[in-house]
């Protein structure tokens, strides 16, 4: 999160000194910038509507994406089981995370950070960020556009006939034919990509902060709804490795502050803080890596399917996580405000809160019930409870 002094969403004019700056290039975002207020004083009203609506847009990707992600699950159960899983396209798919991925994930992220790093030093910053902007144009159309698909489905009135379509690319002729592309949609899903290209198109002309948003709300929504944990000891593995990441890159070297202030994409969170007195057109932004968001949230919706996995019609751990998370975040938004430091890693309130509240939370009789069975399943048991509490004794 932050308080940026700049014209428009991506990076903040470079004669304004700015003291801190870590959002991530991938899902780690982190991050709070502090920048020098120089022009523009915000008042308390503005900056408390301002993180107020931070906090609220973190909680909406998570909320609904860990709701869908239920659905995702049980439609790749049926899927697997040999019956119509009801996806058309692979991309609907969700994609699970194993302990080695969530292991590598620190390393995958560190080189593609350090990646951009060295494109931004030896090319210009101006291509980059124009072929940056094309390649988010197609992923936010194409992520919006799966957001919207539910909502269309609902209200798409009854009397326009549905037809359908089928996008198909192939390489090779006869029996080596290959499909490149095959992608299916209809009438529902065809306005939802014109939806999603209106607001592409004024994203990349206008940089507007609201375009900025609705792109960042379908990234994380669709990260939390497609991203699924395999168990919630990988779950420990990717926090933490989150937390030693955010720490290093952004204490340890400029790597982060560089990308970030040449970085311009859909990967943060913003709201102006000088909205109460310049409406619309407000420059002065607090902001929201999507990092900060989607790694806590697929963690949570880990939570909510193994809730409804208990068969107890109840959701302990998915509520008591997502309270975890808010008061996480609100103490990273509280540090930050009261002791005016940028560089406030979230991972350090956000990763400390979900595993304490999974670990010390989680009753007794569930404990023993998971760890009943045979001496391989008990030694698994406790092995993934000390990993749990481990990771949270070492983030405290």
């Amino acid at each position: 999160m932050a308080d940026v002094d700049q014209g428009s969403v991506p990076p903040p004019d470079a004669s304004v000194p700015i003291p801190g700056l870590s959002p991530d290039a991938e899902l780690n975002g982190t991050d709070v910038l502090n920048a020098t207020a120089a022009k523009f004083v915000a008042t308390p009203e503005g900056t408390a509507l301002a993180y107020g609506s931070l906090l609220f847009m973190a909680l909406l990707p998570i909320f609904f994406g860990a709701l869908r992600s239920v659905t995702c699950s049980k439609s790749k159960v049926l899927g697997e089981g040999g019956s119509d899983s009801g996806y058309r396209n692979s991309s609907d798919m969700p994609e699970t995370i194993t302990g080695r991925d969530a292991a590598r994930f620190p390393i995958i992220a560190s080189c593609t950070l350090f990646g951009l790093y060295l494109f931004f030093k030896v090319f210009s910053q101006e291509y980059i960020n124009l072929l940056l902007s094309m390649y988010f144009f197609v992923l936010g159309i194409l992520a919006l556009a799966h957001t919207l698909s539910p909502l269309m489905a609902k209200v798409f009135p009854a009397s326009i006939p549905i037809k359908q379509y089928q996008l198909l690319f192939t390489q090779g002729s006869g029996e080596a034919k290959e499909e490149v592309v095959n992608y299916e949609f209809d009438t529902k899903d065809l306005v939802c990509l014109v939806i999603g290209g209106v607001v592409g198109v004024w994203y990349v002309l206008k940089k507007h902060w609201v375009a900025n948003n609705l792109f960042g709300l379908a990234f994380a929504l669709n990260g939390v709804e497609l991203l699924h944990l395999n168990n919630v000891c990988t779950g420990c593995i990717l926090l933490g490795g989150l937390f030693v990441y955010d720490v290093f890159w952004v204490f340890g070297t400029n790597v982060m502050v560089t990308v970030a202030r040449s970085f311009e994409a859909p990967i943060k969170l913003v709201f102006p803080q000088d909205l109460l007195e310049r409406g619309m057109d407000a420059s002065n932004f607090a902001m929201l890596g999507l990092g900060d968001i989607v790694i806590p949230g697929i963690f949570i919706a880990l939570l909510l399917r193994f809730d409804i996995s208990l068969k107890k019609n109840s959701r302990t751990y998915f509520y008591a996580s997502f309270l975890a998370y808010i008061f996480g975040l609100g103490l990273t938004i509280f540090i930050m405000h009261t002791f005016k430091h940028a560089q406030v890693p979230a991972p350090v309130c956000l990763s400390t809160g979900l595993l304490l509240c999974y670990t010390w939370c989680q009753p007794a009789s569930e404990r023993s019930q998971r760890c009943s069975g045979g001496l391989g399943a008990r030694i698994r048991c406790i092995q993934n409870l000390a990993v749990c509490q481990s990771v949270c004794l070492s983030v405290c």
